[in-house]
């Protein structure tokens, strides 16, 4: 089963690995799903089984997935899951070789890439989601002016305070609470910038 503590990625293989758009939807996919087959993924990805496969081992060889207990009767099955709920590409070490921070920094693009591309779909797709979902859904920025410690706090906060929604969602559907509920897609950003 899937940990909850936050996994820090600073490895260069591991950073190397999530550069890959097709890795990191797997990754995402799998989260969703909980336990998945290549065959599963690929239909959802719209790729070949075999290469997903080939991704899924390659991240299984990093230690970011494992497989998971048989999900059906069929022996042929490979089922994998996620070894962490929650991944964190951050720096915590100013002092990365350049290479590291070149790799962190690429996995960072493809990752805003993927989220982007997940919103623009609900964009085009949103006319087909119930008016209840679509009142519902925001967007928002917001420009102010913090200190770097100030930035650090407000992004715990935020943490703290969608790892509570997280947790009443997990512990809703395992309750069997699941009429009305959807997979939905938090994305914030914090970061510096001049005018």
């Amino acid at each position: 089963m899937a940990q909850h503590e936050t996994r820090r990625i600073s490895d260069l293989d591991e950073l190397k690995a999530f550069t890959h758009p097709l890795r990191l939807k797997l990754y995402r996919a799998l989260l969703v799903a909980g336990t998945a087959t290549a065959s599963q993924l690929a239909d959802q990805v719209d790729e070949a089984v075999s290469l997903i496969s080939y991704h899924l081992r390659k991240l299984a060889a990093l230690g970011l997935i494992e497989e998971a207990e048989p999900q059906s009767g069929d022996g042929r099955e490979r089922w994998w899951q996620v070894v962490s709920q929650h991944l964190s590409v951050m720096s915590q070490d100013p002092d990365d070789p350049p290479e590291t921070t070149a790799a962190r920094t690429a996995l960072t693009r493809v990752a805003y890439r993927v989220q982007g591309e997940l919103y623009e779909r609900y964009l085009d797709e949103q006319l087909a989601w119930p008016a209840e979902w679509r009142g519902a859904t925001f967007n928002s920025e917001y420009l102010t002016t913090l200190t770097s410690e100030e930035l650090r706090l407000l992004g715990q906060e935020i943490d703290a305070v969608v790892e509570r929604w997280w947790a009443h969602g997990r512990a809703a559907q395992e309750a069997g609470d699941t009429e009305a509920r959807e997979h939905v897609a938090l994305q914030f950003f914090g970061f510096p910038f001049r005018a």
